[in-house]
């Protein structure tokens, strides 16, 4: 049928002589099935927002940190900060500036040390420099908070107490190249080449880990002989951990014969700066402190929030809302988005056989091998997959990352269903089109479906909302 719509401000009314139309051919729709698809996009969006508040800094350190008497507990190690001469702290990644203010709920105002984060935060933490470091890619900034850090880090002897706090991230935002040849318009452009490689996050930072003297343990070397205790915002998998923020703390597993392997895998050394080609080329890269160097033998790490619990907390929610089969599966963990799709879908149809209402929540992270270059992100992306797959269908994918930051994009993630594809045809969006141009996020924003939280201070991974009914 035909239907006119007015444009007025505020809808006003005016005489329909004066009023300019908008004529729109709409297809003849299924009310209730409208309005129960639309119940359920609100669902899962709110279950999402729900999930990551839940999931928080504060709440986290409040189960596995606390400080009396001087005393501070760190999951199941203790340290009387009374017996180090110097306490020094060291904050990277997204969620730099959450720890540490608490953290210094915990112990107090006493502390002091530098914040590396991408985001600057309304107010700082008195005692501690801040640096703004670049994500995804390092900045000017990246670079001297390494060198500020590394500074403060050359002067602590066998009396002081290092505390790291790490968080997904820091890659990016603090570093220094291992070989001066590589400047930063060619560090940029290496971080470029690998986030559009395709590769799973895990390869992407054993690379990073070797062009880096910041990387890979190398954090722990410079604050050696210090006691060192590392405080872990995990946004890795957790059989991984020395992959989050490229492990600058920890004895690295990966060596530089999987980094040759892993460039030549996808192809990377043709999009590589020639300064970083040429190291890959001579075989030059420098090996990193494995677990058998003396660095960490005064070292400990403790991770205290993970993507465990915001999958844990979503299910959760689920089933308190009522969905009859709740179900988590983390088994497309750094897959193709693609591969993901397939697998995610065939799973909640199945759970939907035994049940009306069903849900499956999925954590980790798919991985994208962008070939062009429009706004959105691996979350936005997975999900306008998911619509491709799904239409007609009453089933609901939601797909954000907890950190508030999606890609390039200024969503967090995007919310498809059975209904996408039609809605966008409707508005004159080609959801083909923004799949294949990697442009999700103008699709979404259109349709009102893009999930804008802004940066959340925290970073767990990703979470993934399907709910069939």
């Amino acid at each position: 049928m035909w239907r006119r719509i007015s444009d007025a401000p505020g809808g006003g009314q005016r005489p329909l002589a004066t009023r300019p139309l908008i004529i729109l051919r709409m297809p003849e729709a299924n009310p209730e099935r409208e309005r129960l698809a639309q119940a359920m996009r609100v669902l899962a969006r709110q279950l999402f927002l729900d999930s990551v508040a839940e999931a928080g800094i504060e709440r986290a350190f409040d189960r596995h940190v606390d400080c009396e008497r001087g005393v501070l507990r760190v999951c199941d190690d203790l340290f009387d900060l009374h017996s180090y001469a110097r306490v020094q702290v060291v904050s990277i990644g997204k969620a730099g500036h959450s720890m540490v203010e608490a953290l210094g709920g915990k112990v107090g105002e006493s502390l002091a040390g530098i914040v590396a984060t991408s985001v600057e935060p309304v107010s700082q933490v008195r005692g501690f420099r801040y640096f703004r470091g670049g994500h995804p890619a390092p900045n000017a900034e990246s670079m001297r908070s390494a060198e500020a850090i590394l500074k403060s880090l050359a002067a602590q002897n066998a009396s002081s107490l290092v505390i790291f706090m790490l968080s997904g991230g820091g890659s990016s935002m603090v570093e220094k190249p291992i070989d001066d040849e590589i400047s930063l318009d060619h560090l940029t452009a290496t971080y470029r080449a690998l986030v559009l490689s395709g590769a799973p996050i895990a390869e992407i930072n054993a690379i990073r880990k070797h062009l880096s003297a910041v990387k890979g343990g190398r954090l722990a070397l410079a604050a050696s002989p210090a006691q060192q205790v590392s405080l872990l915002v995990s946004d890795v998998p957790d059989t991984a951990l020395d992959a989050l923020a490229s492990g600058p703390t920890m004895p690295d597993s990966t060596t530089v014969e999987d980094c040759y392997r892993i460039a030549g895998k996808y192809r990377m050394l043709e999009q590589f700066p020639a300064s970083v080609r040429e190291l890959f080329q001579r075989r030059a890269l420098e090996e990193t402190p494995k677990s058998d160097d003396p660095a960490f033998q005064r070292s400990r790490w403790s991770p205290v929030l993970s993507n465990a619990a915001v999958v844990k907390i979503a299910a959760e929610e689920a089933k308190r809302l009522g969905f009859g089969v709740v179900e988590i599966d983390n088994g497309c963990d750094d897959w193709d988005y693609r591969d993901a799709r397939d697998y995610l879908l065939e799973r909640i149809r199945e759970l939907r056989k035994n049940n009306a209402r069903a849900c499956l929540i999925s954590g980790g992270e798919v991985t994208v091998k962008v070939t062009d270059g429009g706004v959105g992100g691996r979350n936005q992306q997975l999900a306008l997959a998911c619509a491709e797959k799904i239409s007609g269908e009453n089933i609901t994918v939601l797909s954000g990352g907890t950190d508030g930051i999606d890609g390039n994009s200024p969503a967090a993630g995007a919310i498809a269903d059975g209904t996408t594809f039609e809605r966008g045809k409707q508005r004159g969006l080609s959801a083909a089109s923004a799949l294949s141009g990697f442009d999700a996020y103008p699709f979404f924003a259109a349709l009102g479906d893009a999930i804008v939280t802004g940066p959340t201070g925290n970073n767990v991974r990703d979470l993934r909302v399907l709910l069939a009914y």
